[in-house]
């Protein structure tokens, strides 16, 4: 793994993830290609032995067998050597009852710089970060968090559920899915892009298996 820090420019939506070689509690493992074919979520946290990461890695284990069913692995993060992750790790499965079963990065700041995992307005450690990767490498949703607010775990989750089924069925989904206040369950239909596609889908939106509000808002159960 490089030992220097190399800067260049955060990654955006629909980048490619940054091919790299990087020191884990499970091994070296190559990113992205070790995960082909596989989702992850790579998040980093400011430091090990902190109160509010460690509540969040308690968090993150809890929830590791519903990442996995969605075909996604988790991968941990920070400024930290490999000696210390492993401490913490039995630290936490000593006085917590825990036991933290995914990889975790140790950098020497090489990994932090080429993803942008410093953010120098809010101090020297990284921020907390998620970067959700899909199974062929592309980086399609990124969330920042300051160090003083830690994550909802089941809102990472919410959100490759809610991709992977916007990808496969080619649809689009709403605000609060699957709780929303104006559709529930379901999922958004994409607006029509000519006038005889929209007049024909406010004609047969029952035969279509959709419900319009208008023709660029359609809706409709995620099974038709």
């Amino acid at each position: 793994m490089e030992n220097k820090q190399e800067f260049t420019g955060m990654p955006l939506l629909g980048d490619d993830f940054p091919k790299m070689t990087v020191q884990t509690t499970r091994g070296m493992k190559v990113l992205p290609d070790d995960y082909k074919g596989q989702w992850f979520v790579l998040f980093s946290h400011p430091a090990d032995f902190t109160p509010v990461c460690t509540t969040e890695f308690v968090a993150f284990q809890t929830r590791y067998e519903k990442f996995k069913a969605l075909n996604c692995e988790l991968i941990g993060m920070s400024v930290d050597q490999i000696f210390s992750h492993i401490k913490w790790e039995e630290w936490i499965k000593e006085k917590l009852g825990v036991e933290i079963q995914f990889p975790i990065i140790a950098d020497t700041g090489a990994v932090a710089g080429r993803l942008g995992l410093i953010h120098p307005g809010k101090g020297t450690n990284t921020v907390r970060a998620v970067l959700i990767v899909d199974g062929n490498g592309k980086i399609r949703i990124i969330f920042y968090y300051p160090q003083e607010l830690g994550r909802n775990m089941d809102e990472i989750l919410r959100a490759i559920e809610a991709m992977q089924i916007a990808d496969k069925n080619k649809v689009a989904m709403p605000a609060q899915w699957p709780n929303g206040e104006l559709f529930g369950d379901h999922v958004i239909v994409p607006p029509a892009t000519d006038v005889d596609a929209a007049n024909e889908r406010m004609k047969n939106q029952e035969k279509n298996g959709y419900q319009c509000l208008d023709w660029w808002l359609c809706h409709k159960p995620l099974n038709k």
